[in-house]
């Protein structure tokens, strides 16, 4: 009985650290994306491998529009008409950030967790491209995950 115990917080840990993307391995070669479309511009989120609230993956809206999800040591993109946008992400508080998007320019929108008082806050945040550019490169593409 006391193994069985034991052994429902080892699955536990487990499945929740399973549910994670792990960084992109130095032997992986960089992922082939799509090229951008002519007269849109294209919009990356990142979440750089932090154990702390790995369990916690909200939606990534973007006007409202559900996009992917934030998974930690992942990235998505989508690809927009020029145009404002606000991304939101909500767990117990909404957060977001807006910003203008032209034809040809590329964001790089990171999510973050910060402590809640239930579960954490994902809080998106826009990037200087070469710090997005970089995260890129070390974290794996998870795709549009709904």
């Amino acid at each position: 009985m006391g193994s069985r115990v034991g052994a429902v917080p080892l699955l536990l840990v487990g499945f929740l650290l399973s549910s994670c993307a792990s960084p992109r391995g130095l032997d992986e070669p960089p992922v082939q994306l799509q090229p951008l479309k002519p007269g849109y511009g294209r919009v990356y989120f990142t979440r750089p491998g932090d154990f702390g609230g790995s369990a916690v993956q909200p939606e990534i809206r973007m006007n409202n529009e559900v996009v992917g999800r934030s998974v930690p040591g992942g990235f998505s993109y989508i690809d927009r008409p020029p145009g404002k946008y606000v991304v939101t992400t909500a767990t117990e508080v909404e957060n977001g950030v807006t910003f203008q998007l032209a034809a040809g320019e590329t964001k790089y929108i990171k999510t973050s967790v910060t402590p809640g008082l239930l579960v954490g806050h994902v809080t998106p945040t826009l990037e200087f491209p070469e710090q997005g550019q970089s995260d890129i490169n070390r974290l794996r593409y998870v795709g549009r995950q709904f």
